[in-house]
């Protein structure tokens, strides 16, 4: 595998970013979103890109609540999958996380075993979040927390999936 770089994510990137998702939304895997929403959240990405400058990864940190926050639209090229390139992007999510502030991020996933290695468990129920913070994530519009949430209207999306947890220490 040749050198990769992981770096936030520039509007240039949102079409490359489709064409990582696209393969795995197919299949299921990702959830396909507008090319809009894509700008909107910009600032969530990072990419992975090889020396030659091509988009191999990508990967997104939503912030929820004040210690909750979701790993999102993790994909990476066939070339690049078992080469670690996840497992870095995963990182720098994490310490991007613990530099927010953040002291829990969670995944919506069918990838169990990828997410366990890298420090996440399975949430048995949603009793590891306080009913004050459920009862405000039912205001937020964003379908991820609806997910997170797992409500009714996006079962759907969600079917299959298993969500995970991992906690980490906030910087500052």
């Amino acid at each position: 595998m040749v050198e990769i770089r992981i770096r936030p994510a520039r509007t240039s990137d949102v079409h490359g970013i489709k064409e990582l998702v696209a393969p795995m939304a197919a299949e299921r895997i990702l959830i396909t979103k507008d090319t809009v929403t894509y700008f909107e959240s910009i600032q969530e990405f990072v990419v992975a890109e090889d020396d030659a400058g091509n988009l191999v990864g990508c990967g997104a940190l939503h912030v929820m609540w004040e210690d909750l926050a979701e790993v999102r639209t993790l994909a990476t090229s066939p070339a690049a999958r078992g080469h670690g390139v996840g497992g870095r992007m995963i990182e720098e999510l994490l310490a991007r996380a613990a530099r927010l502030g953040v002291g829990r991020v969670f995944c919506l996933t069918f990838e169990v075993a990828f997410f366990a290695r890298h420090g996440f468990a399975v949430m048995e129920n949603q009793e590891t979040i306080e009913p004050e913070v459920f009862a405000e994530l039912l205001r937020s519009h964003d379908e991820g927390v609806a997910e997170f949430l797992d409500l009714a209207r996006v079962k759907p999306n969600t079917l299959g999936n298993t969500r995970m947890i991992r906690a980490i220490t906030p910087e500052g």
